[in-house]
């Protein structure tokens, strides 16, 4: 008896089309396929950021097998020509690299939406996953019958996930042309929503994106109540912005009632669980994320996040250290890092790792801000000034984070001053309020009553 195959990873798609102009076609079948098969109740996918890691690689099915601990590989290769495009399809037994299956597809341009559906379709049934109607419906889901607009939004795609902020303008001009074509759209406006909060938490954009992804995520679910993508944007925006814990959390959960296995959804319930103060909890999803998405670097650093805010720095800095074997040159990971070194009071370290932060980000506020902490709390108060200062004169030409001016006061002891620009983040709703509960390096102003109304005001109890 053939038995089911309950996990797989699909590898990038290779465009061997000789043109790069088409890589957002490769890519975009790519994550297509991977959330169709998502929708699968009994079957493990691993989430886009692990399985990209790998493209434009020679990767040997067998190994990549065993890195992503799972049983099967499906590679494709892309070929387009004109109005004619070919993909070649071929799933690979994980244990042994034997070849369960493969095949080719001849199809159209305009076919694309038809044959996304068809190699679900097939795939699935290669897998030997018994199939109940409603899983055929929702593994063969089309949200929009136009190939355009469908062609539109996987070029919205492409760009977004270049984690750019220019390149991310880029894809929201794509996304908002694929809704013009097709107004019910709903995964159209989910890839708008998501476009304005990667804006709104650069922390050096104001916060005025937010409200422009709440209307796009609130789009979404007017259009399909049962995109579960929808629901976790909405939750992401209003837990960032709107501070309605418990709005926030109903969406959390009815995203992940929708679907389980979504990696985003269990790391954005996790960072709300974990700015409420819900630690234990925290730690239960993002671990979750972790093993969809095993080599997601935000979920990674997550972890290492949520350990720093549940007082267990010393974890933290083991975790964060595997994060950074993943890629030594992600920024977040060393600003948090600096984060857990400065909790220990081993403030030369914390200012190394700041300094990395600072250099990988390009100098974001983020990252300097930690820096400046770092060196006013170490002692080197001349410094932490310079960097304050060109913050200050910064925030006169561009929006600079009011949170992030107010950190560097608090590393320089200037309690007022750190108050009175935690009012400005407050004002400007700076989305970084959320963690003002649980973020240590403002434990030292917790019994100032100025602080207790601050916390109450963003909707924290005590």
């Amino acid at each position: 008896i053939d038995i089911p195959i309950d996990s797989i990873a699909v590898l990038p798609f290779v465009n061997e089309s000789g043109n790069s102009d088409i890589e957002y076609l490769s890519d975009g079948m790519t994550e297509s396929l991977i959330d169709s098969l998502s929708q699968l109740p009994h079957l493990s996918v691993k989430a886009r950021s692990s399985v990209f890691r790998y493209k434009g690689k020679e990767a040997d099915p067998q190994q990549v097998a065993s890195q992503l601990s799972v049983q099967a590989i499906l590679t494709g290769r892309v070929v387009q020509h004109g109005d004619d495009l070919t993909l070649y399809l071929s799933l690979v037994e994980g244990r042994n690299g034997n070849q369960i299956w493969g095949d080719h597809y001849d199809r159209k341009l305009t076919d694309l939406i038809s044959l996304q559906s068809e190699i679900a379709r097939d795939v699935s049934s290669k897998l030997r996953v018994k199939l109940s109607s409603a899983d055929e419906q929702r593994l063969t889901k089309r949200y929009t019958a136009n190939t355009e607009a469908y062609e539109l939004y996987l070029r919205g795609r492409y760009h977004v996930f270049k984690m750019k902020l220019s390149e991310a303008q880029t894809g929201i001009s794509y996304f908002q042309r694929a809704i013009e074509i097709d107004p019910n759209y709903a995964l159209a406006y989910v890839g708008l929503a998501n476009a304005y909060r990667s804006f709104a938490l650069s922390g050096d954009m104001p916060a005025e994106f937010f409200p422009k992804a709440k209307a796009a995520a609130q789009r979404a679910v007017e259009i399909d109540d049962r995109l579960a993508e929808a629901h976790a944007v909405l939750g992401f925006t209003i837990f960032w912005y709107d501070w309605n814990w418990k709005e926030a959390e109903n969406q959390f959960k009815r995203a992940l009632e929708l679907d389980p296995n979504s990696a985003d959804t269990h790391w954005f319930y996790a960072t709300f669980l974990s700015s409420t103060g819900r630690n234990s909890e925290a730690l239960n999803d993002v671990k979750r994320a972790r093993e969809l998405d095993p080599l997601n670097l935000i979920i990674s650093a997550g972890e290492g996040q949520f350990l720093i805010h549940a007082g267990r720095a010393d974890e933290a800095l083991a975790s964060l250290q595997k994060t950074t074997e993943l890629d030594p040159n992600f920024w977040f990971a060393h600003m948090l890092a600096s984060d857990a070194y400065t909790e220990k009071g081993m403030f030369t370290e914390a200012v190394a790792e700041a300094r990395k932060a600072t250099e990988f980000s390009g100098a974001n506020s983020h990252s300097l801000a930690s820096l400046g902490y770092a060196l006013g709390r170490s002692g080197k108060q001349a410094e932490a000034r310079s960097l304050l200062d060109g913050l200050l004169k910064l925030s006169t030409e561009r929006h600079v984070s009011p949170h992030n001016i107010a950190l560097i006061y608090n590393g320089l002891g200037e309690r007022d001053k750190a108050l009175a620009w935690l009012e400005r983040a407050f004002e400007q709703r700076d989305p970084r309020m959320v963690f003002l509960k649980v973020y240590p390096k403002w434990n030292n102003l917790r019994a100032d009553p100025r602080f207790q109304d601050l916390m109450r005001r963003v909707g924290f109890t005590q």
